[in-house]
């Protein structure tokens, strides 16, 4: 099956003739296309292709060509701590501002003196992108087209300072203080979301085993543990999230009765042993998370076992959840609907 190619990895394609030959670090807008050309046009060469989505990682190679054996895929908060002769980055225009700062900055940092960073947007008219390139490097060539432009600049000096782009915050709940951690691409980042917020202040206590979907930050999570002397587990796709989850556990005196896993469909997960499933699911990708978490919930709950879902958009949840689950009810919470069903 032919795979579309996203405008920005399109641009990166078009440029891997032109390319030196070299280690490569980059990531992907979308199957690492342009990984796996460029690693099957230097078959001698190790290619690192990193993400901060399982799911997308999981996706890559399941249509058209095998991947080539020297193209590594990793998923992990950061890229591998090497030295590389040519990093390439795809970028989209709704995309997070700070996470694009931050990974040009690990970019530069990864490359040896005098090697090439090269960034690629969706937008034609781009001028942002471009002015974060200028202050980390002393010379950009800018190549615009009708798809999007791309940047090629040169590594001639390190970095005169390293900015961190980790937050850490604090919220209270019950009157207590519980503290977190989080980086750019993990929800919600430097601050606690509403959501979550509602759906913390509607959890009942629970005793018995907790699973916390789509974490984030660990927000919900830790907090139904902190009432209780429960245990769970926090399920994320993001690998950064998992490591949110582990700085809160351990900041706030939780220890190991809370798990965090990298988890993209629920595979990690025990059936029929949890007690309580918190989710807060995007609003993006057309219900399709929304659809994946319960399918989990309705897996992993024990009978009479309860999920709660915050959302703007109850009605959806209401006609989805009755199809598996007994009592489905819903709550009002400040400008969210807390969507609470039991397992039959």
């Amino acid at each position: 099956m032919m795979l579309s190619v996203r405008p920005q990895e399109r641009l990166l394609l078009d440029l891997v003739a032109e390319l030196p030959t070299g280690r490569l670090l980059c990531n992907t807008a979308g199957r690492a296309q342009f990984a796996a050309e460029y690693a099957r046009n230097h078959s001698d060469i190790p290619v690192a292709c990193w993400f901060l989505d399982l799911y997308q990682l999981k996706q890559c190679g399941t249509a058209g060509d095998p991947l080539p054996p020297n193209l590594q895929l990793v998923c992990q908060s950061d890229p591998p701590e090497e030295e590389y002769d040519l990093v390439a980055w795809a970028f989209s225009r709704q995309g997070d501002g700070e996470l694009t700062r931050e990974m040009l900055q690990i970019g530069h940092e990864r490359l040896a003196l005098g090697s090439r960073l090269i960034a690629a947007i969706d937008n034609p008219r781009d001028q942002w992108l471009h002015e974060q390139l200028q202050v980390m490097f002393s010379k950009v060539t800018r190549r615009p087209s009708a798809s999007g432009v791309v940047y090629l600049a040169t590594k001639t000096a390190p970095l005169r300072k390293r900015k961190d782009y980790a937050a850490e915050f604090a919220y209270r709940d019950e009157g207590r203080l519980i503290h977190l951690r989080t980086r750019p691409s993990v929800f919600s980042h430097r601050q606690l979301d509403g959501g979550a917020r509602a759906l913390i202040k509607a959890m009942p206590a629970c005793r018995g085993i907790i699973l916390d979907l789509g974490c984030g930050s660990g927000a919900a999570g830790i907090a139904a543990l902190l009432r209780s002397d429960g245990r769970g587990h926090a399920l994320d796709c993001n690998p950064r999230a998992i490591d949110a989850v582990g700085y809160a556990r351990d900041r706030n005196e939780v220890g190991n009765r809370m798990i965090p896993l990298l988890d993209c469909d629920g595979s990690s997960i025990v059936p029929h042993v949890y007690d309580l499933v918190l989710a807060n699911p995007p609003y993006y990708s057309d219900f399709r998370i929304a659809r994946l978490f319960i399918d989990i919930a309705a897996r992993g709950l024990v009978r009479g076992g309860r999920l709660l879902v915050v959302t703007k958009m109850p009605q959806w949840y209401l006609e989805q959840l009755s199809e598996q689950f007994d009592e489905v009810i819903t709550q009002p919470v400040g400008n969210y609907v807390i969507v609470s069903a039991r397992q039959a």
